[in-house]
């Protein structure tokens, strides 16, 4: 028997397969088009997203027939949400993170409600790409749609609707809708009567790792199931995937390279200090019932690698199609293997953590006619990282101290770029053998629920380690007078107001 883990991220769905000891047997992908109808607008097509689900899941079914899956957890971004009538059709694309159309129903929403009383209830502070920010501009701009409603769903109760059940959404998930109650674990009376939306218009919260149901048989059976399936939460795929990574105890962290980055702690009870609370650093339950995590985060993260080759990597681009090598590898094969003294403030999507700002620019500072276009790709690199080590200071001054990293995502696979992180963060940062951690996470999840396991054991057992890379000294502590520089930065472009 195996088990499958399903990751709905923003740009693509994965569905990966691992028999009982945690060996890889099966993944799938399919990508999919993010939307951009207006300025300022950023959707997927709800449709899309779950026909790309049942692409991979039967691709990944037909691949390990010999060894068919027992149990299914589903992986999703936050925040996007999908609105369906009764009849289970979908009426309005999902606004994904990024949107920022709902700023000013959040700056009224923040004044009527109270931004501290938002954070002491939902553990997070209010920002246009939460759940409850986009409900409400989807009620004042398009109240047909909102009041034909019969369910706003997330992507991971949206998939388990789609497969025949009634759909709950996991603790994790159900916190960055920004309506969830992270002490009482349930939704907020107080915030879904001012959203005016019942209880029953949302998916059932429950801890990760809970058996919700089976996939409707003939779904199943179109699908390429061969028995019976459960059907598990599992969540927001932040935790999920530092679930994936190993991170069960204090101190380590889940590092996410991917189209945004992201680090993920664990600790034992919540914290809701003035300190997180001001940097926009965020409390909620983890995947492990009875731990907490935050996320600290930048949206841009790995897609300005992204820019670099859309914009500038023609030659790596052309060589690729020549050799069937990897573009984003021979970018950073090309870097040079020294620090740059180029600052670049990496804002070019809406910042994250701990500024919370959609109206910022980025910025490249220091550049000369002798600058060369690969010192601009490491220095590219360099920002996000400042980025990420600026998140890791305020952590540790709340007392969320983290000591190392575990690395996943696709931006994992590239030693070059992990070495440049563990520089500038100047933290040992340890690569595991799956990657795709979301993914692992979930089949995990699912293993634990389907044969009632311990899942911090299943973690020992299927979590591998590749490579421990530790930071080089010289660099570390050029990096850290550099940073000194970079955390000014911020303020100075705002003063330009670009």
């Amino acid at each position: 028997m195996s088990y499958m883990g399903i990751d709905i991220g923003q740009t693509g769905t994965k569905a990966l397969v691992f028999d009982n000891k945690g060996n890889q047997i099966a993944y799938f992908y399919r990508e999919y088009e993010t939307l951009f109808p207006r300025e300022g607008w950023a959707e997927l097509d709800s449709k899309r997203v779950m026909e790309s689900c049942f692409e991979v899941i039967k691709e990944a079914n037909t691949a390990c027939k010999n060894n068919p899956v027992k149990a299914v957890a589903i992986s999703s971004q936050g925040e996007a949400f999908t609105p369906v009538d009764k009849d289970g059709n979908i009426l309005y694309n999902a606004m994904i993170t990024s949107d920022i159309r709902s700023s000013t129903v959040l700056k009224k929403c923040t004044q009527e409600l109270g931004s501290r009383k938002l954070y002491e209830k939902t553990g997070h502070t209010p920002h246009t790409m939460f759940s409850l920010f986009k409900l409400l501009w989807l009620k004042e701009n398009e109240p047909e749609i909102f009041n034909k409603t019969w369910k706003f769903l997330c992507f991971e109760d949206l998939l388990q609707f789609s497969l025949g059940l009634n759909p709950h959404i996991s603790w994790p998930l159900a916190a960055r809708t920004m309506i969830f109650n992270i002490k009482q674990h349930k939704w907020d009376e107080e915030i879904l009567n001012y959203a005016g939306i019942s209880e029953d218009k949302l998916a059932v919260p429950v801890p990760s790792g809970i058996v919700v149901g089976n996939i409707k048989s003939n779904i199943a059976k179109s699908l390429g199931f061969k028995e019976k399936v459960n059907v598990v939460t599992a969540g927001h795929d932040q935790p999920v995937g530092a679930l994936g990574a190993g991170v069960v105890e204090e101190g380590i962290a889940m590092y996410a390279i991917g189209t945004s980055e992201a680090v993920v702690p664990v600790f034992p009870t919540p914290v809701l200090s003035d300190k997180l609370y001001s940097s926009n650093l965020c409390t909620y339950d983890y995947t492990i019932e009875g731990l907490y995590t935050t996320v600290a985060f930048s949206l841009t993260g790995a897609s300005i690698l992204k820019w670099f080759r859309d914009e500038f990597g023609y030659e790596e681009v052309e060589l690729s199609r020549k050799t069937g090598k990897n573009p984003y590898e021979i970018i950073l094969e090309k870097i040079p293997k020294d620090p740059t003294r180029l600052l670049v403030l990496p804002y070019f999507t809406p910042s994250g953590t701990p500024y919370f700002d959609s109206d910022v620019s980025g910025a490249i500072f220091g550049l000369r006619l002798s600058t060369t276009r690969e010192e601009i790709c490491r220095a590219l690199l360099e920002g996000v990282a400042y980025e990420i080590k600026l998140n890791l200071d305020i952590l540790n001054e709340t007392g969320i101290k983290i000591r190392g990293l575990i690395a996943i995502g696709g931006g994992a696979k590239s030693d070059i770029w992990l070495q440049l992180k563990a520089d500038v963060l100047n933290k040992q940062i340890t690569k595991v053998k799956v990657t795709e951690a979301a993914s692992l996470g979930a089949a995990m999840l699912a293993f634990a629920a389907d044969q009632k396991k311990d899942i911090k054991t299943i973690i020992k057992e299927w979590v591998k380690i590749d490579k421990t890379i530790n930071p080089i000294t010289e660099n570390g502590n050029f990096y850290n007078e550099q940073f000194k520089k970079y955390k000014g930065l911020y303020k100075l472009l705002k003063e330009i107001d670009l």
